[in-house]
């Protein structure tokens, strides 16, 4: 979830979210690990959505914090768009991360899901901001993979696992750490149907969950 904001004197528009996380296995230096990753990688593609038949520039400043002493009621109250909450522990049901829906700001993440370059914050804060998994899941031919293609994904050879392995098989399938945030992910965003109010508006909806461990 975020608070979009029009720049016009920039042709600028930028998406703000604030990361908090809590949780056993949360620490400062994770925490800015998933802030800088979020950050880097939607940028990165420097995408372009157009509003009202004016170009803008899309940018993504994203801010983070660990906060070991927050309550369920102060999460289940936020009223702040930018408030993203994740809980972080080595053990998960179903031993994988996730988020509470599209368009969310809640969810749990699993610490060995998180290692460095992993690609997981980035694909998840996307479902935070309301984009799904693709439906087609065979991207041979394609090249690079999108932000939001989850495990599992048939690619071409070299963004597998093990680039000998056949399609399908154990290692022949995506590695999350080849993908990438493209201007398609962008565009799905859809950010020129938001509803601006002084030049803002919110990304996604209020989930305000508070995730006990597992």
């Amino acid at each position: 979830m975020g608070e979009a904001e029009i720049h016009l004197s920039h042709n600028h528009l930028t998406i703000y979210s604030h990361i908090i996380t809590y949780g056993h296995a949360a620490t400062e230096a994770l925490t800015e690990q998933m802030r800088d990753e979020i950050e880097t990688m939607w940028n990165e593609p420097k995408g372009i959505c157009t509003i009202k038949g004016q170009d803008y520039l899309i940018q993504f400043r994203i801010t983070a914090e660990i906060n070991q002493d927050i309550t369920e009621l102060e999460v289940l109250q936020n009223l702040n768009p930018r408030n993203n909450y994740f809980r972080i522990e080595e053990f998960a049901l179903g031993n994988i991360s996730f988020v509470d829906g599209l368009g969310c700001n809640s969810g749990y993440f699993k610490l060995e899901n998180l290692y460095k370059g992993s690609t997981t914050a980035a694909h998840e804060y996307g479902h935070t901001i309301g984009l799904d998994h693709p439906k087609i899941l065979d991207i041979r031919g394609k090249g690079i993979p999108g932000i939001m293609y989850p495990r599992g994904t048939l690619v071409d050879a070299p963004f597998q696992y093990d680039p000998q392995k056949p399609a399908g098989v154990t290692g022949g399938t995506m590695h999350p750490m080849y993908r990438k945030v493209l201007q398609e992910d962008i565009s799905h965003l859809k950010l020129h149907k938001l509803f601006f109010k002084n030049n803002k508006a919110t990304v996604g909806e209020f989930t305000n969950l508070y995730h006990w461990p597992h």
